[in-house]
């Protein structure tokens, strides 16, 4: 693959509802799409996951923007590229940033996948045909709200519930859904929001039998969290605090994780989530894939990423419908029942909607020799 251009599209989409976490309340989704063109004239699209604001971790929608129009695009354009791992190679000597690197990977992925006549699915090695989905939930003003919310979900299908959590909006929220839904599988996650200070309260979540507790714990952190595994029945995942192969291989010989969310973009990419899939298969750790409220773009790529044989647990890629509006993929993302069916279309499976894509768009920069 020769890459001949790039183009880069600032979009902001509103969401149906606000979502809150422990860091934050937002409703109007700002992002980049990237799209590359090779020598032949085929198309890849990727999708950046930060946020306007680095609530999440330290990267953000302007960073991104700036490390991919200044430093990673020189790397790949007009290069010949034989496979895509090798982006993980070209883009080594730069540190972190690996939400930035992921958007250009996840374009590069679905090109290849395009030029190969395969799915990404395929491209990847995956082969399940659907995935089990699961359904990610913000902090709501009551517990009422929550457990009609909680409801209509189960009563959609959906594989798994999960509830973010803070202190305060915690033991009683939890005691609350699993009352009401006795044998639905439920999470609750934290998102870095505890310390070891308070591993009394976390340690009162064991009597409710959830699938798990995800990154209780600082973000950096997998020293804590493997004091605080000791203490718990209930897994602890680990999402923020797992950025790359090497991350997840120390967290599992520590006993910090038995159960690994893998977010492509946290990680840098589907090069890397493949690595720590494989080693996480290895050593029997479960991984389910992680969502952050992604266009049609992005869900395409988590899609695809789930058909690996080790993605065991239901993820957060919910239907389109779940979060906007219209999307910018058609047909969008649909789930039936808790599952969603692979699409069997070369590369990521959807078309861009470009109409759409054009409605949404705020800025658009272009790049070629």
């Amino acid at each position: 693959m020769l890459i001949k251009e790039i183009n880069i599209r600032k979009m902001k989409m509103t969401m149906k509802a606000p979502f809150t976490t422990s860091f934050g309340t937002f409703q109007d989704k700002e992002f980049l799409l990237l799209e590359v063109t090779d020598e032949l004239g085929n198309t890849g699209w990727g999708e950046s996951t930060a946020f306007h604001s680095p609530w999440y971790n330290e990267e953000t929608l302007e960073t991104n923007l700036h490390m991919i129009r200044d430093f990673l695009i020189p790397l790949v354009l007009d290069k010949e590229i034989a496979h895509p791992d090798e982006i993980n190679e070209l883009f080594a000597p730069i540190r972190k940033n690996n939400m930035a690197k992921a958007t250009v990977e996840g374009a590069i992925w679905d090109l290849y996948a395009k030029r190969n006549q395969l799915t990404l699915a395929q491209a990847l090695g995956g082969t399940a045909e659907k995935i089990e989905v699961g359904i990610s939930i913000g902090i709501q003003q009551n517990v009422e709200d929550l457990i009609e919310l909680v409801r209509g979900y189960v009563a959609e299908g959906y594989k798994r519930i999960k509830v973010k959590i803070k202190p305060g909006f915690d033991v009683d929220v939890i005691k609350a859904l699993r009352d009401a839904f006795p044998h639905v599988p439920l999470m609750a996650d934290a998102n870095s929001a505890y310390t070891l200070d308070d591993i009394d309260v976390l340690k009162q979540l064991d009597e409710f039998n959830l699938t798990m507790i995800e990154q209780p714990l600082a973000s950096d952190d997998i020293i804590d969290h493997a004091k605080l595994q000791k203490e718990l029945k209930t897994p602890i995942c680990l999402d923020e605090s797992i950025h790359s192969l090497e991350d997840a291989r120390k967290a599992i010989e520590l006993g910090s994780t038995k159960i690994i969310n893998i977010k492509i973009g946290r990680v840098g990419g589907l090069t890397e989530s493949k690595k720590i899939h494989d080693y996480c298969m290895e050593n029997d750790i479960p991984v389910w894939c992680g969502g952050m409220l992604e266009s049609g773009i992005g869900r395409a790529h988590n899609v695809a990423l789930t058909t690996l044989p080790n993605f065991i647990l239901p993820g957060d890629t919910a239907g389109s419908s779940r979060y906007w509006e219209e999307d910018v993929i058609t047909p969008e993302v649909v789930a039936v029942d808790g599952y969603i069916t692979v699409p069997t279309s070369y590369g990521i499976g959807y078309e861009p909607n470009i109409e759409v894509m054009d409605r949404f768009t705020v800025e658009t920069f272009n790049f070629k020799e």
